[in-house]
Protein backbone atom coordinates (compact mmCIF):
# COMPACT_ATOMS: atom_id res chain seq x y z
CA UNK A 1 0.00 0.00 0.00
CA UNK A 2 2.69 2.22 0.39
CA UNK A 3 3.18 4.99 3.08
CA UNK A 4 -0.08 6.37 4.64
CA UNK A 5 -1.33 9.29 2.98
CA UNK A 6 -0.96 12.33 5.25
CA UNK A 7 -3.88 14.81 6.55
CA UNK A 8 -2.33 18.40 7.33
CA UNK A 9 -5.02 21.24 8.71
CA UNK A 10 -2.93 24.44 7.92
CA UNK A 11 -3.43 27.24 10.06
CA UNK A 12 -2.46 30.94 8.80
CA UNK A 13 -1.69 33.28 11.60
CA UNK A 14 -2.29 37.14 11.63
CA UNK A 15 -2.11 39.12 14.97
CA UNK A 16 -2.00 35.78 16.92
CA UNK A 17 -5.06 34.28 15.53
CA UNK A 18 -6.16 31.96 12.96
CA UNK A 19 -7.38 33.23 9.53
CA UNK A 20 -8.75 31.83 6.94
CA UNK A 21 -9.50 33.52 3.17
CA UNK A 22 -10.85 32.58 -0.62
CA UNK A 23 -7.71 33.20 -3.14
CA UNK A 24 -5.63 34.73 -0.88
CA UNK A 25 -8.01 37.84 0.36
CA UNK A 26 -10.62 38.01 2.15
CA UNK A 27 -9.62 36.82 5.24
CA UNK A 28 -11.60 35.97 8.41
CA UNK A 29 -10.84 35.28 11.94
CA UNK A 30 -11.01 30.86 13.23
CA UNK A 31 -9.85 31.19 16.48
CA UNK A 32 -6.52 30.49 18.65
CA UNK A 33 -3.83 28.69 16.87
CA UNK A 34 -2.46 26.89 19.51
CA UNK A 35 -6.15 25.60 20.74
CA UNK A 36 -7.01 24.85 17.22
CA UNK A 37 -3.51 23.01 17.11
CA UNK A 38 -4.45 20.85 20.29
CA UNK A 39 -7.72 19.86 18.98
CA UNK A 40 -5.92 18.45 15.70
CA UNK A 41 -3.36 17.00 17.23
CA UNK A 42 -5.97 14.80 19.24
CA UNK A 43 -7.98 14.24 16.78
CA UNK A 44 -6.00 12.64 14.84
CA UNK A 45 -4.19 14.73 12.31
CA UNK A 46 -0.89 13.42 11.15
CA UNK A 47 0.74 16.89 10.70
CA UNK A 48 0.36 20.17 11.18
CA UNK A 49 1.40 23.50 9.01
CA UNK A 50 1.75 26.91 10.80
CA UNK A 51 2.43 30.10 8.44
CA UNK A 52 2.59 33.35 9.55
CA UNK A 53 1.19 35.40 6.96
CA UNK A 54 1.79 38.91 7.75
CA UNK A 55 5.70 38.34 9.26
CA UNK A 56 6.83 41.80 10.10
CA UNK A 57 9.10 42.63 12.55
CA UNK A 58 7.42 43.29 15.60
CA UNK A 59 4.64 39.87 14.94
CA UNK A 60 7.86 37.94 14.69
CA UNK A 61 8.22 37.75 18.32
CA UNK A 62 4.26 37.03 19.07
CA UNK A 63 4.96 34.11 16.37
CA UNK A 64 7.89 32.37 17.79
CA UNK A 65 6.05 32.96 21.18
CA UNK A 66 3.37 30.73 19.43
CA UNK A 67 5.29 28.30 17.84
CA UNK A 68 6.71 27.39 21.51
CA UNK A 69 3.19 27.18 23.14
CA UNK A 70 1.79 25.00 20.10
CA UNK A 71 4.94 22.94 20.57
CA UNK A 72 4.00 22.47 24.53
CA UNK A 73 0.52 21.17 23.20
CA UNK A 74 1.07 18.75 20.56
CA UNK A 75 2.51 15.29 19.76
CA UNK A 76 2.69 15.29 16.22
CA UNK A 77 5.45 17.09 13.71
CA UNK A 78 4.30 20.69 12.54
CA UNK A 79 5.94 22.69 10.09
CA UNK A 80 6.33 26.63 10.61
CA UNK A 81 6.82 29.39 7.46
CA UNK A 82 6.34 32.49 6.74
CA UNK A 83 9.17 35.61 6.72
CA UNK A 84 12.17 33.32 6.86
CA UNK A 85 14.61 35.10 4.81
CA UNK A 86 18.13 33.23 6.28
CA UNK A 87 19.28 30.76 8.56
CA UNK A 88 18.90 32.45 11.60
CA UNK A 89 15.45 32.24 11.16
CA UNK A 90 15.12 29.21 10.55
CA UNK A 91 17.44 28.22 13.55
CA UNK A 92 14.55 30.38 15.46
CA UNK A 93 11.85 28.29 15.04
CA UNK A 94 13.58 24.77 15.11
CA UNK A 95 14.81 26.22 18.34
CA UNK A 96 11.34 27.07 19.46
CA UNK A 97 9.76 23.59 18.84
CA UNK A 98 9.34 23.52 15.17
CA UNK A 99 10.44 20.19 13.28
CA UNK A 100 10.50 22.09 9.55
CA UNK A 101 10.34 25.01 8.04
CA UNK A 102 8.25 26.36 4.63
CA UNK A 103 10.23 28.75 2.61
CA UNK A 104 8.53 30.19 -0.44
CA UNK A 105 9.59 34.14 -1.16
CA UNK A 106 13.03 34.22 -0.05
CA UNK A 107 13.77 30.30 -1.95
CA UNK A 108 12.62 32.14 -5.08
CA UNK A 109 14.71 35.05 -4.42
CA UNK A 110 17.73 33.17 -2.86
CA UNK A 111 17.82 29.61 -4.18
CA UNK A 112 20.77 28.62 -2.24
CA UNK A 113 19.04 29.09 0.87
CA UNK A 114 17.38 25.80 -0.02
CA UNK A 115 21.17 23.81 -0.43
CA UNK A 116 22.15 25.92 3.62
CA UNK A 117 19.13 24.72 4.89
CA UNK A 118 19.41 21.16 3.79
CA UNK A 119 23.06 21.27 4.96
CA UNK A 120 23.05 22.86 7.77
CA UNK A 121 19.94 20.92 9.18
CA UNK A 122 18.90 18.32 6.57
CA UNK A 123 16.69 17.85 3.50
CA UNK A 124 13.34 16.96 6.18
CA UNK A 125 13.55 19.86 7.77
CA UNK A 126 13.31 21.99 4.16
CA UNK A 127 9.29 22.37 3.23
CA UNK A 128 9.50 24.48 -0.16
CA UNK A 129 6.25 26.33 -0.69
CA UNK A 130 5.07 27.19 -4.41
CA UNK A 131 2.55 29.44 -4.89
CA UNK A 132 1.31 29.29 -8.20
CA UNK A 133 -1.45 30.55 -10.55
CA UNK A 134 -2.34 29.03 -13.85
CA UNK A 135 -2.60 31.69 -16.54
CA UNK A 136 -3.23 31.64 -20.23
CA UNK A 137 -0.25 32.05 -22.80
CA UNK A 138 -0.19 34.39 -25.43
CA UNK A 139 0.14 33.82 -28.36
CA UNK A 140 -1.39 30.05 -27.12
CA UNK A 141 -4.02 30.68 -24.77
CA UNK A 142 -5.02 27.04 -25.18
CA UNK A 143 -1.52 26.11 -23.20
CA UNK A 144 -1.76 27.88 -19.80
CA UNK A 145 1.25 28.22 -17.67
CA UNK A 146 1.30 27.94 -14.31
CA UNK A 147 3.54 30.87 -12.72
CA UNK A 148 4.57 30.97 -9.10
CA UNK A 149 3.95 33.95 -6.79
CA UNK A 150 5.84 35.70 -4.30
CA UNK A 151 4.66 37.09 -0.93
CA UNK A 152 1.57 35.54 0.01
CA UNK A 153 0.46 35.90 -3.85
CA UNK A 154 0.98 38.94 -4.57
CA UNK A 155 3.83 39.29 -6.79
CA UNK A 156 3.90 37.43 -10.05
CA UNK A 157 7.68 36.07 -11.19
CA UNK A 158 8.36 34.62 -14.31
CA UNK A 159 9.76 31.09 -12.69
CA UNK A 160 7.62 27.99 -13.64
CA UNK A 161 5.61 26.18 -11.31
CA UNK A 162 7.44 22.23 -12.66
CA UNK A 163 11.06 23.77 -13.48
CA UNK A 164 11.19 25.43 -10.03
CA UNK A 165 9.94 22.46 -8.28
CA UNK A 166 12.48 20.68 -9.60
CA UNK A 167 15.28 22.78 -9.16
CA UNK A 168 13.86 22.93 -5.41
CA UNK A 169 14.14 19.13 -5.22
CA UNK A 170 18.04 19.23 -6.99
CA UNK A 171 18.73 22.20 -4.23
CA UNK A 172 18.41 19.52 -1.39
CA UNK A 173 14.02 20.40 -0.32
CA UNK A 174 12.76 17.43 1.43
CA UNK A 175 8.90 18.01 0.04
CA UNK A 176 7.07 20.38 -1.94
CA UNK A 177 4.27 22.35 -0.66
CA UNK A 178 2.41 23.12 -3.56
CA UNK A 179 -0.89 25.35 -3.31
CA UNK A 180 -3.12 26.44 -6.54
CA UNK A 181 -4.18 30.06 -6.21
CA UNK A 182 -6.86 29.38 -8.88
CA UNK A 183 -8.01 26.69 -6.19
CA UNK A 184 -7.70 28.12 -2.73
CA UNK A 185 -10.45 28.68 -1.09
CA UNK A 186 -12.79 28.06 -3.64
CA UNK A 187 -13.74 24.31 -2.04
CA UNK A 188 -14.01 22.95 -5.83
CA UNK A 189 -11.06 20.67 -5.68
CA UNK A 190 -7.60 20.35 -6.05
CA UNK A 191 -5.39 20.82 -8.94
CA UNK A 192 -4.94 16.98 -9.63
CA UNK A 193 -3.60 17.74 -12.98
CA UNK A 194 -0.87 19.46 -11.66
CA UNK A 195 -0.02 17.82 -8.65
CA UNK A 196 -0.21 14.39 -10.72
CA UNK A 197 2.33 15.84 -12.79
CA UNK A 198 4.64 17.01 -10.02
CA UNK A 199 4.45 13.60 -7.95
CA UNK A 200 5.40 11.70 -10.85
CA UNK A 201 8.29 13.68 -12.03
CA UNK A 202 9.50 14.51 -8.26
CA UNK A 203 11.25 12.33 -6.22
CA UNK A 204 10.39 13.60 -3.09
CA UNK A 205 6.53 13.99 -1.26
CA UNK A 206 3.99 16.55 -2.62
CA UNK A 207 1.95 18.40 0.00
CA UNK A 208 -1.34 19.56 -1.93
CA UNK A 209 -2.61 22.45 -0.66
CA UNK A 210 -5.94 25.01 -2.26
CA UNK A 211 -9.38 23.76 -3.08
CA UNK A 212 -10.68 20.75 -0.53
CA UNK A 213 -14.70 21.34 0.24
CA UNK A 214 -15.67 17.97 0.57
CA UNK A 215 -13.93 14.37 1.47
CA UNK A 216 -13.92 13.21 -2.09
CA UNK A 217 -11.54 15.66 -2.69
CA UNK A 218 -9.24 13.93 -0.23
CA UNK A 219 -9.94 10.82 -2.11
CA UNK A 220 -9.22 12.70 -5.74
CA UNK A 221 -6.06 14.62 -4.55
CA UNK A 222 -4.69 11.02 -3.41
CA UNK A 223 -5.42 8.82 -6.21
CA UNK A 224 -5.74 11.47 -9.33
CA UNK A 225 -3.43 13.47 -8.15
CA UNK A 226 -0.96 10.83 -6.38
CA UNK A 227 -0.18 13.46 -3.72
CA UNK A 228 1.16 12.39 -0.62
CA UNK A 229 -0.29 14.87 2.07
CA UNK A 230 -3.31 17.04 1.65
CA UNK A 231 -3.91 20.11 3.51
CA UNK A 232 -6.78 22.12 4.20
CA UNK A 233 -8.12 25.30 6.36
CA UNK A 234 -11.39 25.91 6.27
CA UNK A 235 -12.61 22.57 5.92
CA UNK A 236 -11.17 22.06 9.19
CA UNK A 237 -11.71 25.07 11.36
CA UNK A 238 -15.38 25.53 10.76
CA UNK A 239 -15.70 22.09 11.75
CA UNK A 240 -17.42 21.10 8.19
CA UNK A 241 -15.15 18.14 7.92
CA UNK A 242 -13.82 16.53 11.53
CA UNK A 243 -10.23 14.73 10.97
CA UNK A 244 -11.43 11.52 12.37
CA UNK A 245 -14.43 11.55 10.10
CA UNK A 246 -12.14 11.99 6.87
CA UNK A 247 -10.06 9.39 7.91
CA UNK A 248 -12.76 6.40 8.23
CA UNK A 249 -14.17 7.67 4.96
CA UNK A 250 -10.50 7.86 3.15
CA UNK A 251 -9.84 4.02 4.74
CA UNK A 252 -13.22 2.88 3.64
CA UNK A 253 -12.31 4.17 0.03
CA UNK A 254 -9.24 1.79 0.04
CA UNK A 255 -6.80 4.66 0.98
CA UNK A 256 -4.05 4.21 3.18
CA UNK A 257 -4.09 6.37 6.16
CA UNK A 258 -3.11 5.96 9.94
CA UNK A 259 -6.39 5.97 12.26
Amino acid sequence: MGLAKRIIPCLDVKNGETVKGTNFVNLRSAGDPVALGKAYSEQGADELVFLDITASFEERKTFTDMVTRVAETINIPFTVGGGLNELADVERLLYAGADKVSINSAALRHPELIDQIASRFGSQVCVVAIDARQEPQHPAPSAPVWHCYLKGGRERTERQLFEWAHEAQERGAGEILFTSMNHDGTKNGYANEALRRLSDELSIPIIASGGAGCKEHFRDVFTLGHADAALAASVFHFGEIPVPELKQYLQAEGINVRL
